[in-house]
């Protein structure tokens, strides 16, 4: 055991071996190039290559995918290179459409990159294409090409077009003729390979590398993180899933169908009609439900015009797959996503209203919402900050994109059935919305249909927490649907059941419930489906072990802290991810208070953010104390072992030390590289066992404004933890 003055002593030592170290691969990334290699990019790339092209990232990433899809620095280089000069040279930039066209005069021909869409032209019986940069339109397309490619008549693609000019006497004649069209799209996948692929990585391992294709660095995000990301590409795996997602802005989430597939369509919610979304009676052409896989419904909660009819045809579409217009009746696949911002906290939506008070008063019809499959928490997701990008390799979106897209005709929806079952007093749509969410997720993490029986149960429970987000909504907004009582809750094998609670129930229990959904004393496992929430002790510092009184699993509880002259008990309290509200003062506090010395044993307080928890703790243990008081506190950490970051971390315990000195809290660092176990120890007889540590938040954002910063109530936890109070036998036992 070191301590940190001796630490401190060797600083110039540590500072002739630091060198600065080359970037290199992870695991994972080499990894990923041996067993996908060619369709895998590095995905800083895009940033790169992008320049002031205004294009989807999947139109970016098939450039890469053709030039750069290596692990070789310089074939990325060249690659890099190439992908730049022809987007230089071909992507028109719709404020030089003008140089553009004047370049195809001059040439007779010449390559563009461009979104095209295609209008069919009654008068002349012909089908005609519009360049959108180009600011061309008119110019002719076979019915050929227009039949391969159908979502050219709905919404636009984005092609590599060869554009001839050729300029007539006859003003009629448009002078641009369309030599070639490529739509910007792999023409196939190898499906075996990449469940043969798949296999080779850890479930962990293919859930980072799917996070790092969607553009996102997995070691940012936790566990629930992870799969609320991942939660967003259900609707291009799952045919007719419906899906909401609702929370703050610059969350990212339009991003995924904006940028991530060229099987999706992201439209403004006020731009939509019957005719554009369904079909147009005048003519009788098929909207966009026919041709796309998923369409996504941006800002869809600022929408206040709303067309009654259009509801009235979603809410058909939405339960049955299919729409009548005029005396037919039709089908169609497309996935449904509805994306808005909202404007209250959740507390604040669960005191007043439910958690769809964003949406305009038509959709927020019980009929409507019970239509929705799973509700996203996107006040869970963090506002998308630099580092949370990825710079790993991952598949090319366009390739992973065709994957899901074969997927589709599967469905997972039974493979929990083995191990687990659903309570009978949940609705048949209430269990499709849970299946429709657990064959998505399954689709996307087990793609072969293998998985274990706690993997099973992580999907499985977010599914039936998603869906009961909905189901509860719903039951606020219309009493008469609480007439018929429903437990979200499933069982294993063994018989037991297990009750799922969403993460703000747990977190605000009263709001949740209110009057309505009270936990109802002395149910049993009969499966009778009578309502029951999650048991909360009235003191908030009982022991919570877990367990309901019927011997079902119980939600994570919000800890209070409690008076300073109530008794402490012992006992665990659990928290989970995503949770907020949870504090020092609340949770470790209480029992430090009256101690004269604490040993706290944490191995990672290394990184800024871990540094400002341990000053938070000292702080508070600053402002309790008496003033005439001074404690002593023991840090047992363990040393940075990167020799790079070391000298961060000894200067910041010092400065930490100082800080703490000055406020009558006299801090010891000792290093001791064999330590594991996190506690914190009393002379006054608590011990506390911490799960995660200090560490407990997700790392704060870069927002110098963000009220987590200074009040850890309004951070995130981090991951699922537990923290165990033991009272020790005698007190004053804490060796030096």
């Amino acid at each position: 055991m070191t301590n940190l003055e001796d630490a401190l002593g060797d600083i110039d030592v540590l500072a002739a071996e630091e060198t600065d170290a080359a970037p290199v691969k992870s695991t994972l990334d080499d990894k990923i190039n041996e067993h996908f290699a060619g369709a895998v990019v590095r995905k800083d790339l895009v940033k790169a290559v992008r320049g002031n092209a205004v294009v989807p990232s999947y139109v970016l990433e098939y450039l890469l995918g053709q030039y750069a899809a290596s692990d070789d620095e310089a074939t990325i280089q060249a690659g890099i290179d190439s992908v730049r000069q022809i987007l230089a040279t071909h992507y028109v930039n719709r404020n030089e459409h003008m140089f553009v066209k004047s370049e195809i005069r001059r040439k007779g021909r010449h390559r563009v990159i461009d979104k095209v869409t295609v209008t069919l032209n009654e008068k002349n019986d012909v089908h005609e294409a519009e360049f959108e940069n180009l600011q061309v339109k008119g110019v002719i397309i076979d019915d050929v090409t227009v039949k391969q490619n159908p979502k050219l008549l709905i919404g636009g693609v984005w092609c590599i077009c060869d554009i001839e000019y050729f300029h007539s006497d006859d003003q009629r004649v448009v002078p641009w003729i369309l030599g070639s069209l490529k739509p910007i799209q792999i023409a196939g996948v190898d499906i075996d390979h990449y469940h043969a692929a798949r296999e080779e990585f850890t479930t962990e391992e293919w859930i980072d590398l799917l996070m790092q294709s969607i553009g996102l660095n997995p070691e940012q995000f936790t566990d629930r993180g992870k799969l609320i990301a991942l939660t967003r590409l259900i609707p291009f795996v799952e045919r007719n899933y419906n899906v909401v997602e609702l929370g703050p802005k610059g969350t990212g989430k339009s991003h995924t169908f904006s940028e991530f597939s060229p099987n999706g369509i992201l439209i403004s919610g006020g731009e939509v009609t019957v005719a554009k979304l369904f079909v147009n009676n005048a003519s009788g052409r098929i909207g966009l439900v026919g041709y796309w896989d998923c369409v996504a419904f941006d800002e869809f909660a600022a929408n206040r015009r709303t067309d009654q009819n259009l509801v009235n045809v979603m809410k058909n579409y939405l339960a049955n797959k299919s729409f009548s217009r005029g005396t037919s009746i039709y089908g169609a696949e497309a996935s449904m996503a509805f994306i808005g911002n909202t404007t209250h906290t959740v507390p604040y939506m669960l005191k007043n209203s439910d958690l769809f008070d964003e949406l305009p008063d038509a959709y927020r019809d019980p009929a409507w919402l019970d239509r929705i499959h799973h509700y996203i928490p996107g006040w869970e997701v963090e506002p998308i900050r630099s580092e949370m990008f990825s710079t790993g390799y991952g598949f090319v979106v366009d390739y992973l994109a065709e994957i899901l897209r074969a997927k589709r005709s599967e469905d997972f929806s039974d493979k929990y059935k083995g191990f687990f079952s659903l309570d009978s007093s949940i609705s048949t749509r209430d269990q499709d919305g849970i299946r429709k969410t657990f064959s998505g997720l399954m689709k996307l993490v087990h793609p072969t249909g293998k998985a274990t029986e706690d993997e099973l149960r992580a999907l499985l429970e977010f599914a039936i927490e998603g869906r009961k987000r909905v189901k509860d909504a719903i039951l606020r907004i219309d009493a008469t649907m609480r007439d018929t009582p429903v437990r979200f809750r499933y069982a294993d094998k063994a018989g037991t059941w297990h009750d799922i609670a969403t993460l703000e129930e747990s977190q605000y229990p009263q709001l949740y419930r209110r009057d309505w959904y009270a936990p109802s004393p002395g149910d049993g496992d009969s499966g009778d489906g009578e309502a029951v929430a999650a048991q909360v002790p009235s003191d908030p510092t009982a022991t919570v072990d877990g367990t309901a009184s019927d011997g079902t699993a119980s939600a994570a509880v919000v800890v209070t802290s409690p008076p300073t002259d109530a008794p402490l008990s012992e006992g665990h309290r659990d928290f989970s991810a995503g949770q907020k509200g949870v504090s020092y003062d609340r949770i470790l506090l209480p029992y430090l208070r009256g101690a004269s010395k604490i040993t706290i044993t944490d191995p990672y307080i290394r990184m800024p953010h871990q540094g400002r928890n341990l000053a938070d703790l000292l702080s508070l243990l600053a402002a309790a104390k008496d003033d005439a008081d001074e404690i002593d506190v023991v840090l047992v950490t363990t040393e940075e072992p990167k020799t790079e970051f070391k000298h961060g971390q000894l200067l910041m315990l010092k400065s930490i030390k100082d800080a703490s000195d000055a406020a009558g809290v006299r801090l010891a660092v000792r290093l001791d590289d064999t330590i594991h176990d996190r506690r914190i120890e009393t002379d006054h007889g608590w011990r506390i066992d911490l799960g995660k540590g200090l560490d407990i938040w997700q790392k704060p954002s870069d927002n110098p404004f963000d009220f987590g910063r200074s009040h850890q109530e309004f951070r995130l936890i981090g991951s699922a933890f537990s923290i165990h109070y033991v009272k020790l036998p005698f007190a004053g036992s804490l060796s030096d």
